[in-house]
């Protein structure tokens, strides 16, 4: 039952280029660590309106099918209060910021946020035995992991603490990657990596970023690598969703918009949005028919309906209107020459954090704000650009 599914969740890999050239040994890893022996007996499965449990004994087809899904989906490992706050990462994602790390044998490697143990064998089937730290937050969590990486011959160590603070005794390290989103990178991260190493981590859930550790180790500069959808770090303030802020008042603006919803999919402008406007979430779906719901998380909230090529019926309120903003931000993506989601880099220096287009020093700059939230969008839309987005409106 596995080794089939195995098998076609590797060829799906295979059709849609997800197997990284340059990087041959993470497909190694992959086939030589069963992602399953990391899952554990109860998985959960979004049903449209809450998730559903899926026992591994009593429904293992089922089971399977979550673990062994298509390249962009993640199988989700535990919810709290009705949200999923950790998950078996989706494979392309995993396998795509494996590739951005560059880890080589003998790197010392530092992972924040252990989860189930998967990420952290591949990391040490590469290192090599002793050279993968990974902290985890939750101590069950990392009581579960290290009992599989050990059933599993993998010999990392797993510390529970705060990811954020890093792990000062295992340093410096060689190679440093979070499984989970942030939106300002730890300054610890960047202290505690070596002149010439290499950070990953996702970005505010839209993204990841590889920097690198300049030779005075007062910087950490690098590329967007490619889109992605992460769960936030543990213990940061859940966010009011759309429904919240939508609330069940009338609309306090109906239009018709410019915008239509299939052009808000391309997902260099989605980007950019991400960066122009760091505060707004945009959910992308289908409901008979193309359809965006936004809201900046607080009191303003829109929701675009249209087909492509064609303006689309706008419904707004709060005091802010976000499509509006939406449309200017989109003007200044294009006045900039729209540069794509590749042309992006970010610097984190001890007191400040930017993003900047086409070049590090001579290229426009947007200062990033601690805590903001940030852009998601459905799987369907990126295609194989990103991983799953969770349940939408």
């Amino acid at each position: 039952m596995f080794e089939e599914r195995r098998i076609g969740l590797a060829a799906a890999m295979e059709e849609r280029g997800g197997w990284p050239d340059d990087s041959p040994w993470v497909r190694a890893a992959v086939d030589a660590v069963p992602r399953h022996s990391f899952a554990p007996d109860t998985l959960w499965r979004w049903d449209g309106d809450a998730y559903v449990a899926v026992n591994r004994a009593t429904e293992p087809e089922r089971w399977a099918a979550e673990v062994y899904g298509g390249p962009g989906d993640p199988a989700v490992t535990q919810v709290a209060d009705g949200r999923a706050t950790s998950s078996l990462s989706c494979q392309s994602v995993v396998v795509d910021m494996l590739d951005s790390l560059m880890p080589d044998p003998g790197h010392r490697v530092l992972e924040l946020g252990t989860g189930t143990g998967w990420n952290a064998a591949l990391l040490a089937r590469r290192a090599g035995p002793g050279r993968v730290t990974s902290v985890e937050a939750d101590p069950g969590l990392a009581a579960a992991a290290r009992t599989r990486l050990e059933a599993a011959g993998a010999d990392v160590t797993v510390v529970t603490g705060d990811g954020r603070l890093g792990h000062p005794p295992g340093g410096p390290y060689d190679r440093v990657e979070s499984t989970y989103a942030v939106e300002t990178v730890p300054w610890e991260w960047v202290a505690q990596t070596r002149p010439g190493g290499r950070i990953v981590t996702p970005w505010g859930r839209m993204g990841h970023v590889a920097l690198t550790v300049a030779a005075d180790g007062l910087s950490a500069t690098g590329w967007v690598q490619g889109l992605a959808l992460f769960m936030p770090a543990r213990g940061t303030p859940a966010r009011l969703g759309w429904r919240e802020v939508r609330g069940d008042g009338p609309a306090e603006d109906e239009s018709t918009r410019a915008l239509d919803v299939p052009r808000l999919a391309d997902p260099h402008q989605l980007f950019a949005l991400r960066v122009l406007l760091s505060d707004v979430e945009i959910v992308l779906g289908d409901r008979d028919g193309p359809v965006a719901w936004v809201h900046d998380g607080r009191s303003s909230w829109a929701v675009l309906t249209g087909p492509e090529g064609g303006p689309g019926a706008a419904f707004q309120g709060g005091p802010r209107r976000l499509l509006g903003e939406i449309e200017r931000a989109v003007a200044r993506w294009e006045h900039h020459g729209r540069p794509d989601l590749y042309d992006f880099g970010m610097t984190r220096t001890p007191d400040s954090q930017y993003v900047w287009s086409h070049d590090s020093d001579t290229g426009h700059r947007w200062a990033t704000v601690t805590g903001l939230a940030r852009a998601t969008v459905a799987e369907r839309v990126f295609g194989g650009l990103t991983g799953r987005a969770g349940p939408g409106p």
